[in-house]
């Protein structure tokens, strides 16, 4: 669109308005009664008697006399331009009224002859208004004046038309497109009428570049016109049988086939429920009843039983009944129940483990020293250290459809646009919003572009006008309501600027409303928060969009056009301190403030993360001191807790943790693999949790087998404690990194590198524990046993205990509170067989629960989480979401297509009667009849379309070649039904031309403004010379996350069906799909992730636990709680992204960590516990589960408790403080609900599900045959307190 397009436009409106109505005027004197007589064969105005003033337009002269007959050189140019229904009968026009009628009506057919109804009402409406010889029954002159000239001059008039040929004339012209401007022709003959009552008011108004004289067009009436009659000519429908009138499908939405239904947005319910939801609900309700039927049945059978036996139970010692002695001790009654075999994958895990626990102890120097060697050589990679940061390549695969498709588009028709916008809104008031529109608002906003023109950047010194998109070279779109009064304030009148904006927002494409940049501007672009009173001057909001040239990243041009916005961004900051003082609110976006805002380090997140991780760091050190420590061997001897404190230990644990995270950045660092600020802020955080944990268990047997085998050497019982405990953690550390390693083989690098460093940093972790912690454990303990104190091992203190003796008075002889607690209370409670049901009903129904809500989980990121608290970009997406009411623009970009045959120009065009019914311009036109499924709206920039107008004769001084219009007098003829139209060769060669062809006042259709960049042309390609094309459409006004990923779906449905019924390669590009192409896959992505993280889990657990039942339990128990973190997403309004599947994974390793020890706990009992599980649960139908259970629960279920579930949870809490809503939401809040639901389904569901549907139990290697066995018994009294050794009550 060029200045000179709009100018001739508004010409030929002016010279349109007034030469159609230029008579030569016969004086009458009838005091003010123009028109005197209204009858048929009689004239009201005929002729041209000058002008109102010197710079005025041509008017016409009241003329009441008889029609008649025009020569045969005037009928010959009536009937060429008006048709053959005037070949005969007098008229009301002459030979130089048929001239200037020929002129411009050729002209608006430039604009309107795509639509042949359109153009034949446009015609007859002005041909019979003109020269009809009835011509007084239609129209009366109302008011006259003299001319320059001294002659009488029409100034008003009233033209009478039917309502219905209104109707008609108006409908056949709506939705006409014209294709240069990528808007409706309405907007240009008619100002954008909404009706046809305005679109006559339009033609009719007098104004500068329109009408010279006022044209009433008043709704007939036999009261008020009395003797006149409406004329009521046919109307020819857009859609009209005669194939003659009938308009192309873009055209007319009549003439449109019916696209196919869409069903894959269609999803299953059942009434209000979808259908898995519905699903689930109705088999957790039939489980129910039929629990129900069974405990009732149960309970009946039982009364029955009890009624028949009344008589010999009254004859016997009552027994007990096994809900009765469940909690009474019956020693040794274990050992009925245990476990008779080895498995061999364990026993040699178990020796391993043993042979690397007493080298390490045995060589604790030399596996530090090499340790911190083999990490600091991995860490060299930090050298190759960065951090990406690039939206683009955080989500979006390098090598998925979205990134090669942009990477195609960019390289071919340039990078999209950039786009600088701001918003002024009035919503400071405790009122709440209100009018933003005011005299003297307007004066200071008009201030404040005009600075945008004139400021300079820092560093390059340019300006707007150098870096802005200048499609002609005269002038930088800007779209606001400036553009409304050519840029100046000047112009905008104190008194009458309300009406003069009114009238543009109604007529847009009106000349004296058009901008500079000729582009007609719409409300909805420039305007917010109207449409509440459905008035613009109650506008809340005034919208500027400045469009600026972008370029290859990394290119110099790119970096000009940042450092004006960089300047641009410093003006906004200190004009919103200018609005705020005007009781007004100014928000605002530059391109660059997106990826700034970003990745702008927030002080707030790092010293939140980093107080989580001293609280976790802290809670270890202590806690792992609690093992040998109670309060009362403290009160009894002081000086033990400097000795049997462990707070160097767990600084050396903490240490293992951070050289892990170091060695898996600096290897993958090497490999050249980018750190992102997901894997900063949570590896760290995942791997302390993670090795805490097996700290924990480490350290917990260490000091049982101290109990067990004090008489032996450390080393030894070091080598004892890591033989059983090295399966677990191998178990755990392995089930972790294969399911963290799966995630490396996903495309999008956010989850892809995280992928990669979790598993390498678990894996490390992991390793570092076995070896390296192992030997610092065993100085530890050698610094113990030599009564030095913690922190400070070359002191000795005399008056302590080593803690290692069986017998020591205040060592190991007490039992803590929380294995008091388990043992005595917790495992029996919840082994107890009618508290099973319970918690089986219970737990089952939050897995119904989270299956209910899966489809309540919701896809995307709103980008306003993403940034950090307080930035000026939040209020920007805010005012975003409300008032602007504008789409996205979406190309649809065609490839490798040979457009030059005339099939594959069929498939393509639109406005022709040949073109393909499910062409591509026709699909998008049908498709935005229906926009609330597609997501597309308005017109399609069709170039080739646009260039067979070009070629149209009609249009004289469009394509000119040696002197002559092209096509002119060619055979066949220019026609719309595209025989005749170039092919092959000379389809190029006139398709160069055009490409070339200014859009100026002589010819709007010039393709070099609208569609230079919309073609790729190689003339001498032999495959494909037109490799590229795009056309242009919009998306409908796209609010919420939902909105832009049902667009995106939209669009690729549209190109894809193109495609398939075409046979040809079209895809959608717009600028935002680059962010959400995640979502296309996402969901099956996690389906894969999570699915093969659990038949790891089932393979890995079945192996190394060796029961397949054991491996499905756990597998069931981690499935479950990953379900229910899903079902906390929906109801917390976590929806699901890239962060959150991340998340998902960690989901997945951490309750393996839960889950794992319990499991192989259970599998290989330890023997001295086994031997004192209450009776009751032995001797069940279980085979000795429930007492495994128990064991398990009492071996480890204190360690699982305070070294995963309250490390974990400390750290998650301190999260809750955080300012970023980002971590509020997708860390915090996930976190905690993963803390919560893996250890109440590890700690409560777990062991009941292994007592119901556990494997067969193994020996456990290390009890076998060892002085633990021998010494059993004083195991257990370390366990249990002598007075309760011999209690009743156990």
């Amino acid at each position: 669109m060029t200045r000179l397009w709009g100018s001739m436009l508004a010409r030929f409106l002016a010279s349109l308005l007034f030469l159609l109505y230029l008579c030569q005027a016969v004086e009458v004197s009838n005091n003010g009664n123009w028109t005197v007589k209204h009858e048929a064969g009689r004239c009201a105005l005929r002729g041209q008697c000058g002008k109102k003033s010197f710079f005025g337009g041509q008017l016409p002269c009241p003329d009441n006399s008889v029609a008649q007959k025009p020569d045969a050189g005037t009928r010959e140019k009536l009937v060429a331009i008006c048709g053959s229904q005037w070949d005969h009968g007098a008229t009301c026009c002459d030979s130089d009224q048929i001239d200037a009628l020929s002129t411009n009506l050729k002209r608006a057919e430039s604009i309107i002859s795509s639509c042949p109804a359109c153009k034949e009402n446009f015609f007859n409406l002005f041909c019979t208004f003109t020269c009809s010889p009835d011509q007084s029954l239609f129209v009366n002159v109302t008011e006259t004046q003299k001319s320059n000239t001294g002659k009488l001059i029409v100034t008003e008039l009233d033209n009478l038309w039917s309502d219905d040929y209104g109707k008609g004339f108006y409908n056949s012209c709506k939705d006409v497109k014209f294709g240069a401007t990528g808007g409706k022709a309405m907007d240009f003959i008619g100002g954008g009428a909404k009706d046809y009552k305005s679109f006559l008011k339009f033609l009719g108004d007098t104004k500068p570049f329109g009408s010279p004289f006022q044209i009433n067009f008043p709704r007939p009436s036999s009261e008020d016109f009395i003797n006149m009659t409406a004329a009521d000519p046919d109307a020819k429908a857009c859609n009209d049988t005669d194939e003659a009138y009938r308009c192309a499908c873009v055209d007319c939405p009549g003439s449109c086939p019916e696209l196919p239904k869409i069903t894959e947005n269609e999803q299953c319910h059942v009434g209000v429920l979808p259908c898995l939801s519905f699903t689930v609900i109705i088999l957790y309700s039939i489980f129910l009843l039929l629990l129900v039927t069974a405990v009732s049945g149960h309970v009946a059978y039982q009364k029955h039983s009890q009624r028949k036996s009344e008589r010999l139970q009254l004859l016997q010692d009552a027994a007990l009944s096994d809900d009765e002695d469940e909690g009474n001790d019956v020693r040794h009654a274990g050992m009925l129940e245990k476990p008779q075999h080895h498995y061999w994958i364990n026993s040699k895990c178990d020796y391993a483990f043993t042979k690397l626990g007493l080298a390490c102890a045995r060589f604790p120097f030399i596996t530090i020293s090499a340790s911190v060697l083999v990490i600091a050589a991995l860490s060299i990679g930090w050298m190759n250290f960065a951090v990406e940061t690039d939206p683009v390549r955080l989500w979006v695969s390098p090598s998925s459809a979205a990134a090669t498709e942009k990477e195609f588009f960019d390289s071919n028709f340039g990078p999209f646009y950039r786009a600088e916008q701001a918003f002024l809104v009035n919503d400071t008031h405790r009122s709440g919003p209100g009018p933003v529109l005011s005299y003297d608002t307007l004066a200071w906003w008009f201030d404040l572009e005009n600075r945008v023109r004139r400021f300079r950047s820092m560093k390059e010194g340019v300006s707007l006008e150098d870096v802005c998109f200048n499609p002609t070279g005269e002038a930088c779109v800007v779209q606001s309501i400036t553009g409304y009064f050519d840029r100046s304030f000047a112009n905008v009148d104190p008194d009458t600027w309300r009406e003069d904006l009114k009238r543009c927002t109604e007529q847009p494409g009106s000349q004296e409303c058009l901008p500079d940049f000729q582009q007609p501007l719409q409300k909805d672009m420039i305007l917010g928060g109207w449409q509440k009173a459905d008035d613009i001057l109650d506008a809340e909001a005034l919208v500027t969009t400045w469009v600026v040239n972008n370029h290859r990243q990394g290119s110099k041009e790119e970096a000009v056009a940042m450092d004006w916005e960089e300047m641009l961004k410093n003006l906004f900051k200190d004009a919103q301190r200018e609005a705020h003082q005007r009781g007004l609110r100014l928000s605002f976006s530059t391109e660059i403030s997106l990826e700034q805002e970003l990745n702008k380090s927030t002080n707030t997140d790092a010293k939140i993360v980093v107080v989580s991780y001293v609280i976790m760091f802290l809670y270890a050190s202590l806690a792992l001191g609690s093992t040998t420590l109670t309060v009362k061997s403290i009160l009894h001897k002081p000086a033990n807790a400097l000795v049997q404190s462990k707070f160097s230990l767990g600084v050396i644990g903490i240490l293992i943790v951070l050289m892990s995270v170091s060695a898996s950045v600096g290897l993958f660092s090497a490999c050249g693999i980018k750190v992102t600020l997901i894997i900063a802020e949570v590896i760290p955080f995942l791997v302390l949790a993670v090795g805490v944990d097996n700290i924990f268990l480490i350290v917990h047997e260490f000091e049982r087998v101290n109990i067990s085998n004090p008489d032996e050497s450390i080393e030894r019982r070091i080598s004892k404690a890591l033989g059983r405990m090295g399966p677990s953690i191998l178990l755990s550390a392995s089930t972790e990194t294969v399911t963290f390693a799966l995630g490396a083989a996903v495309g999008m690098p956010a989850v892809k590198n995280f992928a990669a460093y979790a598993a390498g940093a678990v894996l490390v972790n992991a390793l570092l524990q076995v070896t390296m912690f192992v030997s610092v454990l065993c100085l530890n303990q050698r610094r113990v046993e030599s009564h030095r104190p913690d922190c400070f091992p070359f002191i000795k203190v005399g008056q302590s205990d080593s803690g290692t003796q069986t017998g020591g008075q205040y060592g190991y002889e007490e039992e803590g509170g929380l294995q008091r607690f388990i043992r005595k209370t917790y495992a029996p409670t919840i082994l107890n067989r009618k508290v099973k049901v319970v918690i089986l009903v219970f737990f089952l129904g939050i897995f119904t629960a989270g299956l209910a809500l899966l489809p309540a989980v919701a896809l995307g990121l709103d980008q306003r989480i993403a940034f950090p608290s307080g930035s000026y970009l939040i209020p920007f997406f805010n005012d975003l979401d409300h008032y602007f009411n504008t789409g996205p623009p979406v190309y649809f970009v065609v490839r490798d297509l040979d457009v030059s045959e005339r099939r594959h120009q069929q498939e393509l065009c639109g406005r022709y009667s040949t073109c393909h019914p499910f062409s591509l311009t026709n699909v998008l036109e049908q498709e935005s009849k229906r926009s609330d499924v597609s997501y597309v709206t308005g017109s399609t920039a069709s170039w080739i379309d646009d260039y067979f107008t070009w070629l149209n004769p009609t249009n004289e001084e469009c394509c000119v070649e040696h002197g002559k219009t092209c096509f002119a007098g060619r055979q066949p003829s220019w026609n719309i039904t595209l025989y005749g139209m170039p092919e092959d060769g000379e389809f190029i060669h006139y398709l160069t031309k055009w490409l070339s062809s200014p859009t100026n006042e002589a010819c709007p259709f010039g393709g070099a403004a609208p569609y230079s960049n919309a073609l790729v042309v190689r003339p001498n390609s032999t495959t494909s010379p037109i490799p590229a094309s795009h056309f242009r459409t919009s998306h409908t006004p796209l609010h919420s996350q939902s909105d832009f990923i049902s667009a995106y779906a939209s669009a690729r449905r549209i190109a894809t069906e193109v495609s398939a019924s075409q046979n040809i390669d079209v895809f959608p590009y717009s600028k935002f799909y680059i962010f959400f192409d995640q979502y296309a896959s996402i969901v099956q992505l996690a389906g894969k992730l999570l699915g093969s993280a659990v038949a790891i889990i089932f393979f890995l657990n079945s192996l190394l636990l060796g029961s397949l039942a054991t491996g499905l339990v756990v597998t069931i128990t981690v499935i479950m709680i990953v379900v229910a973190v899903l079902g906390t997403m929906a109801l917390s309004n976590v929806s699901l992204n890239a962060i959150s599947l991340v998340n998902l994974v960690i989901c997945v390793g951490i309750g393996v960590e839960f889950c794992a020890h319990i499991a192989r706990a259970f599998q290989f009992p330890s023997k001295s516990v086994l031997e004192k599980a209450p009776s009751g649960l032995v001797g069940r139908m279980g085979r000795g589960r429930d007492a495994r259970a128990w064991a398990a629960m009492v071996n480890v279920g204190g360690s699982v408790f305070s070294g995963i579930t309250v490390t974990k949870f400390l750290g998650v809490a301190v999260l809750a403080w955080t300012r970023s809503k980002i971590f509020e939401v997708y860390y915090f809040r996930i976190w905690l609900a993963l803390v919560v639901w893996a250890a109440t389904h590890a700690l409560v569901f777990l062991p009941v599900a292994l007592s119901l549907a556990g494997g067969e139990g193994y020996m456990d290697s290390e009890s076998e045959g060892s002085l633990e066995e021998d010494l059993n018994s004083r195991r257990y009294r370390a366990i249990l307190p002598e007075e309760e050794y011999d209690s009743d009550d156990y």
